[in-house]
């Protein structure tokens, strides 16, 4: 008896650019046996054996189910607005790497059921390409060109290209399209120049360029030399300034010791007690060497001009003195021994 059949058998191995829409095929015709409700699912197969098919859209009594699986939801649909009408082909848009997989279109409508497995491959471009330099660029040296994609799916090629002064690569040149890498042998001061690289898969390319600079090699012997006597002087001068530095701190310290210092070899300020000591007592040697012919005038002297102790003390504590008589020093206050004047008789004699 004849049965339901898939007739989309052109195809099954799929590969497209990430960003891209991809029409995966499922076509089929049904029989006057098939007297059942129509089926139709799309399953994801995982490449682990271990793990169970994951339906990602199905088609059922004239109703479309989309939410099954999360990482398709929203960029995929039948391309038949109708199904039922012999075409269940699934359309795939905004192409993610992580789409990459194996894809089986299942048709049932009983008694007859047919399926159909497809590979799908989600290429990536090469992108964010970068050109780098490894290697002194020095006459007589070897200098590597690097060629190197952040970006994209296997299997990438790698070609470099002159776009300066001849456009063509040096002689020596090796280059490894696997790994990008172009080493160029004993540079000359010719070989500078821009230099291309173009990364390339199945799905796009990308490029990125640099500039080569070969120069004569750089004297050593004169660098080293230069920074030895450099950091020698630098160090004199260094030390010279801590010198001047710690001889003016010194000058300074000592002449703040000598500012500050007492000299011993120098007499303390006399009292004014000891001046009236050393008055009284200058006055009473010399009452005792006097002679009654000049004694006459410090007879006349009044006591109360004799320098004392007490002229030293407050206002409040000076003794006063009797404005009727004068009175005789209190020499014991002052400190001095009390000395006889001598006097006049009557008859000349001295008493």
């Amino acid at each position: 008896t004849r049965s339901l059949t898939i007739t989309s058998v052109d195809q099954s191995m799929f590969e497209k650019a990430q960003g891209e829409k991809v029409t995966l095929p499922c076509t089929f015709e049904l029989s006057e046996e098939d007297e059942g409700p129509l089926d139709i699912e799309w399953v994801l197969i995982p490449a682990d054996n271990q793990k169970r098919e994951q339906i990602i859209i199905m088609y059922a009594v004239d109703r479309v189910y989309n939410h099954y699986y999360a990482g398709l939801t929203g960029r995929m649909q039948f391309t038949n607005l109708d199904p039922k009408s012999g075409d269940g082909s699934l359309d795939i848009l905004n192409l993610k790497a992580s789409d990459t997989g194996t894809y089986q279109c299942k048709v049932k409508k009983a008694p007859g059921v047919q399926s159909k497995k497809m590979q799908l491959t989600v290429l990536v471009k090469p992108a964010r390409t970068k050109c780098s330099i490894e290697g002194s660029q020095e006459i007589g040296k070897d200098v590597t060109l690097k060629c190197v994609s952040q970006e994209g799916s296997p299997l990438l090629s790698y070609d470099w290209r002159r776009v300066s002064g001849t456009q063509n690569l040096p002689a020596t040149s090796v280059l490894n399209k696997n790994t990008g890498e172009l080493l160029l042998k004993n540079a000359s001061r010719e070989y500078s120049g821009t230099y291309n690289c173009v990364a390339t898969n199945r799905v796009g390319t990308d490029e990125c360029s640099v500039e080569l600079n070969v120069t004569p090699p750089v004297n050593t012997a004169g660098i080293i030399t230069g920074a030895i006597i450099g950091t020698l002087l630098g160090l004199s001068v260094l030390c010279s300034i801590i010198f001047c530095f710690c001889k003016k701190h010194r000058e300074k310290k000592y002449e703040k010791e000598v500012h500050h210092d007492i000299r011993e070899d120098v007499p303390p300020p006399k009292s004014r007690s000891s001046t009236a000591r050393s008055y009284i007592g200058s006055n009473r040697s010399s009452l005792g060497s006097m002679s009654p012919s000049n004694m006459e005038g410090y007879t006349k002297t009044p006591y109360s001009q004799v320098p004392s102790e007490d002229f030293e003390r407050a206002p409040t504590q000076t003794p006063a003195f009797a404005p009727s008589k004068v009175a005789a020093p209190n020499l014991s206050r002052m400190g001095a021994v009390p000395v006889m004047i001598p006097a006049q008789s009557k008859d000349g004699s001295i008493v």
